[in-house]
């Protein structure tokens, strides 16, 4: 006696639900971990900028090109 054919459409389409499920399973704190990441980068550019305008020769920069846009002729 054969063996009762199995449609292969259903159990293609069974096999690829898992799948999806599984990749959505896996991925579920890769948006978390990627927000980390660029939060982290932005403090560190913060922090980089901070450092940078505290200096006297920037400092000395900014406040003459304030004071030129702000002079009248």
């Amino acid at each position: 006696m054969a063996a009762p054919a199995v449609p292969a459409v259903p159990a293609a389409s069974a096999v690829t639900g898992r799948t999806a499920l599984r990749r959505l399973a896996d991925e579920a704190g890769a948006a978390t971990a990627e927000y980390v990441v660029a939060t982290m980068a932005a403090v560190g550019f913060a922090g980089l900028l901070i450092v940078i305008l505290r200096s006297d020769e920037v400092r000395g920069m900014l406040t003459d090109l304030v004071r030129r846009a702000l002079s009248i002729g």
